[in-house]
């Protein structure tokens, strides 16, 4: 017992010195390399006793300790997790071990063409499970190569020193978007993006020592560990310098992030450790703490007039509505339309009972479950509504598919709570190649002038290129002065619209390069232009909208490469401010940057919600700084979250669909204690 307290002393006083953070577990034979398995247990690779055949392994971390999951491996260096799969090279081969221990032969040794090799670095294209190993071949003069293995084992060379000259001996490896892979160089210390379709390849990082491991978190940081030296590093931004980060281990190996997705796991071969630190970049630190702010029903007694759950003929009709605005005419009235097409108008009243409809155009909206996309989409009032009692409403036609019209429409002169239906006047039709991605925010400037979301025109990868067509009015954010009108359109273009008098745009674009933005609102303090735009494969992102900028899609989905033609950051093109991966949520819904005064620890967060996934964050930006400094979750109830809206008074609401009718939420500062996700 004297020995072992020993031990734990020397053990502790050495971390202390160190200033490394102390381990998770330890005791471990050559950790070398860490994997997420699906099944959320941490997965570690042991190289075992130098010179000692099959004492390498793969352990499993049950409640603090590493216990034997497969045995028998002679040389593991990487880990990768697709799945209900574990993947980890072995010496020259690549084995395919299954969450329950089975473990079969995946990629031999005679697969690997030029000779066989040893194989380093591993990971998985989270959304094929195409493998990318790196590795050193052992015939003289084959030197090093990127390998892809496709889901039959098969494998076929990416790149290799004959036609990247300045490879050396590759080991971390990272995916970067859909299609590229950013390769770590232990000889050289740089880090390369490759596109593994044509293998050209461009250099992202430099002075780095002897790579082991690459990771990505949730938010587009770049972590780099190094062998001799043991320490990481962050990049906080594509194109940034690398940072190091805070604390140091005697050979920093593997390294992946975390279960909880907020901390990075190091295997630290050398001092026989595994550990966790935080996804932070020294310099550039996020504010991810939760926030004591919940979601709670609005209008409790609330009935949406004209509304039933259920047809005759026993039919579900779930009540969507998809936003909620005011007049800005000072009676405080909130304006709610629905998907289906009707407006509704209320008092701002908690105690509220009942509705009036406003307006009831769904005979003219096309709106259906199975392409719900669709409908009516888009409300704004006029800014000077109190005089002119002119609102614009943006929807999908009924009468002509594929089809979304921009519309004015004016209130009945002897009744401010019933518009006029027979006062449309349509501003713009928009014609689209399919039935998805068709944007609908419609929104006032400060500038008095009407901006107008439009998607990419739908379907996947934009088969047509509008988000780089200036010719198109897809894939854009518009700004059209509505108060004039032009010689052959219903509305004037502004003087100053960033495309004006060029042949090869449209006039009206203000903003393009963007794939599909579900709600863009202005700041009302600082009347900056804050978008969410939907992502397609991995990445959802949030952009800062400025005049004539490009927003990279499809160059670009977040902050990485997109397709085989895809690019890294370039001058021209506009980074998102963040992102967040797939794993997290897979459809943003875009809110307003709060302003109200129910809740002042929220004043100027940005507020966004996944549909997905339910959560929701503020997120704080610092124009200094130019940096996001806070990213913090709210507590939520796991709904779809389908739109946000904003009072007169700046308070802010949620919406979701519902078969009660209780679809609309209001923010309220939450209880002490954890409340449990209903999901």
């Amino acid at each position: 017992m004297r020995s072992l307290l020993l031990a734990v002393l020397v053990l502790s006083t050495y971390w202390i010195v160190a200033g490394s953070p102390p381990p998770l577990v330890d005791g471990l034979s050559q950790p070398v390399a860490v994997a997420v398995g699906a099944d959320g247990r941490v997965y570690v690779a042991t190289a075992g006793n130098p010179g000692s055949a099959s004492s390498g392994a793969v352990m499993v971390v049950v409640d603090g300790k590493a216990t034997p999951f497969v045995t028998g491996l002679d040389a593991p260096r990487g880990l990768a997790s697709f799945q209900q799969w574990l993947f980890v090279t072995d010496g020259q081969r690549v084995w395919r071990l299954g969450l329950r221990g089975e473990k079969s032969e995946y990629a031999p040794a005679s697969g690997f063409l030029g000779g066989p090799a040893q194989l380093r670095g591993i990971v998985a294209d989270p959304e094929s499970g195409t493998l990318y190993v790196t590795g050193t071949r052992e015939t003289p003069g084959q030197g090093s190569a990127l390998f892809r293995i496709n889901r039959k084992g098969e494998v076929a060379i990416v790149t290799d020193t004959q036609r990247w000259p300045g490879l050396h001996t590759p080991t971390g490896v990272a995916m970067d978007g859909q299609s590229f892979v950013l390769v770590g160089d232990q000889g050289t210390g740089r880090v390369h993006r490759v596109n593994v379709t044509s293998g050209e390849v461009e250099q992202i990082a430099e002075g780095l020592g002897t790579i082991s491991g690459l990771a990505w978190d949730m938010h587009g940081r770049l972590f780099i560990s190094t062998g001799v030296g043991g320490k990481l590093f962050g990049i906080h931004r594509p194109g940034m310098p690398p940072v190091q980060l805070k604390g140091q281990f005697t050979s920093a190996a593997g390294l992946c992030l975390g279960p909880d997705r907020r901390t990075l796991l190091v295997a630290n071969d050398q001092a026989g450790t595994l550990t966790d630190i935080a996804t932070q970049v020294p310099g550039f630190e996020v504010d991810d703490t939760p926030m004591s702010v919940e979601t709670a029903v609005a209008f409790p007694k609330l009935k949406w007039t004209g509304w039933e759950a259920e047809t005759d003929s026993g039919k579900i009709v779930p009540h969507r509505p998809i936003l909620l605005t005011h007049a800005g005419d000072g009676s405080r009235r909130k304006f709610v339309a629905t998907q289906h097409g009707v407006i509704h108008v209320f008092p701002n009243d908690p105690e509220a009972t009942a509705t009036k409809v406003f307006l009831d155009i769904e005979k003219r909206v096309r709106y259906t479950d199975q392409e719900n996309e669709e409908g009516f989409l888009g409300l704004a009032f006029h800014p000077d509504y109190k005089r002119t009692g002119e609102f614009f409403v943006f929807y999908t036609l009924r009468s002509e598919r594929l089809v979304n019209v921009i519309s004015r429409f004016r209130v009945k002169a002897d009744d401010p709570d019933q518009a006029d239906p027979d006062s449309e006047e349509v501003l713009l039709r928009i014609k689209r190649p399919f039935w998805n991605h068709d944007g609908g925010t419609l929104g006032f400037g400060p500038d008095g002038y009407l901006y107008i979301a439009l998607g990419d025109g739908g379907a996947a990868n934009d088969p047509f290129n509008n988000g780089q067509n200036l010719k198109t009015l897809l894939g854009t954010i518009l700004r059209i002065d509505i108060n004039k009108k032009g010689a052959d359109k219903p509305y004037a273009i502004p003087p100053d619209n960033p495309f004006v008098g060029r042949e090869d745009a449209a006039p009206e674009i203000w903003a393009y390069g963007l794939r599909n933005v579900w709600r863009f609102d202005f700041d009302a303090k600082t009347g900056e232009l804050w978008a969410a735009d939907v992502g397609q494969n991995l990445f959802e992102e949030i952009n800062l909208i400025t005049r004539g900028g490009n927003y990279g899609w499809k160059l670009r989905e977040g902050l990485h490469p997109f397709s085989p033609k895809g690019v890294g950051p370039r001058p021209d093109l506009i980074e998102p401010i963040w992102e967040y991966h797939h794993d997290i949520g897979k459809s943003i819904t875009g809110g307003p940057v709060y302003r109200g005064r129910a809740l002042p620890e929220l004043d100027g967060h940005y507020l966004y919600a996944d549909y997905v996934s339910g959560r929701i964050w503020a997120l704080r930006y610092d124009p200094e700084q130019r940096r996001v400094v806070a990213n913090r979750p709210l507590r939520d109830q796991g709904q779809p979250i389908m739109s946000f809206g904003t009072d007169e008074d700046g308070e802010v609401y949620l919406m979701t669909h519902s078969v009660t009718g209780q679809g609309l939420f209001r923010l309220v500062r939450a209880p002490e204690g954890p409340r449990p996700r209903k999901d």
